[in-house]
């Protein structure tokens, strides 16, 4: 069984799979840090995000790999250990429009269906029940304010001594939004058959209690 989980940018989406994976002992896979992952390399090596020809070249010549580090997913470039450098303000600020090119996302997707195409996995990111893995068993779409998003990205940041400006993060949630729901290229919305989990004022554990709580609803109706 797979699980599927969707939402815009700071509802908590990563933090939340991650939890529920470790709970249900199955694999967890970020697809959103395979995005930033690209994202950080094209800034590293000065590739303009809205050249996708040097997008893909970079994308065909990276060695992606994830792995679960102490309980915690890792993210790999050719065996840098990328898991913290990719969640820059920079980096968040460029990465709609590195997933808008239709040669990045089709690379993407076969990729993230190779993963979970013979084991159980939880992943996350912005079109995983409506096109990365449409047969998912249990689709979830998380979503929260914005005020509540930026908060929670702000308190994120300032726990790993990153300055930011609490104004400036809502500005930017809110410009990601717009961005990943307008895009030609599977733009962000709810599956129809998905569950919507507003977690405005929910703590984590109660967020992964109900999904945790409805996949095993799921498996008992398989079994």
């Amino acid at each position: 069984m797979n699980i599927a989980i969707d939402g815009p940018a700071g509802a908590g989406k990563s933090t939340v799979a991650q939890r529920v994976a470790k709970e249900l002992g199955i694999l967890y896979i970020d697809t959103g840090a395979m995005y930033r992952a690209l994202t950080y390399t094209a800034l590293v090596h000065k590739c303009s995000v809205e050249n996708e020809r040097q997008l893909y070249s970079l994308l065909e010549g990276m060695n992606l790999k994830l792995d679960l580090v102490n309980g915690y997913q890792h993210i790999y470039i050719n065996d840098e250990d990328v898991t913290d450098v990719i969640r820059s303000t920079e980096v968040s600020s460029h990465v709609s429009a590195v997933a808008m090119h239709p040669s990045v996302r089709r690379t993407m997707v076969e990729l993230q269906r190779q993963m979970a195409r013979n084991q159980n996995v939880v992943m996350d990111g912005r079109d995983i029940g409506t096109h990365v893995l449409p047969e998912a068993e249990l689709k979830i779409f998380l979503t929260a304010s914005i005020e509540e998003r930026a908060h929670r990205r702000y308190s994120e940041l300032v726990q790993r001594g990153v300055r930011t400006d609490l104004k400036q993060l809502m500005h930017e949630i809110a410009e990601r939004d717009r961005k990943d729901s307008e895009r030609e290229a599977a733009p962000l919305r709810k599956a129809e058959d998905a569950v919507l989990l507003d977690t405005t004022g929910l703590d984590i554990d109660q967020v992964v209690r109900r999904i945790v709580e409805m996949y095993k609803e799921k498996a008992g109706e398989r079994a």
